[in-house]
């Protein structure tokens, strides 16, 4: 079996001059490099997102088929990596959304930080956080794991800050509730 090969020691700048090149055989080499160089971190974050190891594989693939349509758009403003988890979070909202599996819920604002037992393995973390519902779960993960701003999050989803705000607030009760 042919296996395409890769280009692990080259930086993203001449990564993405490749990916764009015009000789087809370096271009497949270096998109193979890209992908395989960033799909276990966005693997993972649609994972988080989309709580469904199928849903996760499906937004992985349709975002990099976006990453390499639009790759020629990326102007250098962050890193490689910033740019593509982005387009990954933003297809796995897209699945939610598709699928109706993202909902908020009404609930008031609790901003008491959640008291995290000693004890307490990565493993029941990230159960707890992934039984959250998926409004509150997607939410809670982009603004407290992924980094975004409240006002990026109300963009990105559609909703308002205030609701990005109060399920962000609803997933730390919960994960209080559970974890406690």
């Amino acid at each position: 079996m042919f296996r395409l090969a890769t280009l692990p020691d080259i930086s993203e700048r001449e990564l993405v001059g490749q990916c764009l090149g015009e000789l087809v055989v370096d271009r497949r080499a270096a998109q193979r490099t890209l992908y395989d160089r960033y799909k276990r971190a966005m693997y993972s974050t649609a994972y988080r997102i989309t709580n469904d190891p199928d849903h996760a594989h499906d937004v992985l693939q349709d975002a990099f088929v976006e990453v390499f349509r639009s790759l020629d758009k990326f102007a250098f403003r962050s890193t490689l990596g910033a740019w593509i988890k982005t387009i990954v979070v933003r297809q796995a909202i897209r699945k939610q959304q598709l699928e109706g599996r993202f909902e908020t819920i009404d609930e008031t604002r609790h901003d008491q930080p959640a008291a995290l037992p000693d004890t307490m393995t990565g493993a029941e973390l990230d159960a707890a956080i992934r039984s959250l519902p998926n409004g509150a779960r997607t939410i809670f993960l982009l603004v407290e794991v992924e980094g975004y701003m409240h006002h990026e999050v109300a963009t990105m989803l559609g909703v308002s800050e205030g609701t990005s705000k109060s399920q962000v607030s609803y997933a730390k009760k919960l994960l209080r509730q559970r974890l406690s």
